[in-house]
């Protein structure tokens, strides 16, 4: 049995169920992804974010962590599909912290990964925030030869194109594009 929401019942950047027809989500104006170490996930989630929906979201990311660089393989799987990786920074939530970027700004965080998800619930605990989980495949230990480790690398960003495009709806078009 579903359910549906009533109409206008819905907060701007959710998405909501209207009998059995799925409204995609307004775009949230900022948004922060989150994994273990802002080294694979949540970089490509960045990436394909900004890539998918340009300037008209606030989009970062951060690591519970981050004692990484930016890992080549998820370099490699973004450049597949138009999405430069190779200038990220690798951040933590402490970092944020310090250099005065507050959680509590952001419309919505997503966790990609349980440690992300636990750390995030534990930092906004005294805000309402919209927090998300979305269970990503971590793709790190995965294959031990490089056409196995791309495979799994493709996965997971395609795990995360697939979750973004269903909860934002379909890459919108340059800016630029509407001018021509």
């Amino acid at each position: 049995m579903s359910t549906s929401t009533p109409p206008g019942a819905c907060s701007p950047s959710s998405a909501c169920c209207i009998g059995v027809d799925l409204v995609v989500a307004a775009l949230p104006q900022s948004v922060l992804f989150c994994c273990d170490h802002n080294a694979v996930r949540s970089p490509m989630a960045e990436g394909m974010m900004k890539k998918f929906y340009g300037d008209r979201v606030f989009v970062q990311s951060a690591g519970v962590k981050s004692e990484l660089e930016i890992d080549g393989f998820s370099i490699s799987v973004c450049e597949e599909i138009g999405v430069p990786l190779h200038q990220h920074k690798v951040r933590s939530f402490d970092e944020m912290q310090e250099w005065g970027d507050d959680l509590s700004s952001y419309d919505l965080i997503v966790a990609l990964s349980p440690a992300s998800q636990r750390r995030v619930l534990e930092l906004t605990r005294y805000h309402h925030l919209e927090v998300e989980y979305w269970p990503v495949l971590d793709p790190t230990g995965l294959g031990t030869q490089r056409t196995e480790k791309l495979g799994a690398y493709r996965l997971a960003r395609d795990q995360i194109r697939d979750r973004m495009i269903a909860r934002f709806g379909p890459p919108l078009p340059d800016e630029e594009s509407w001018d021509a």
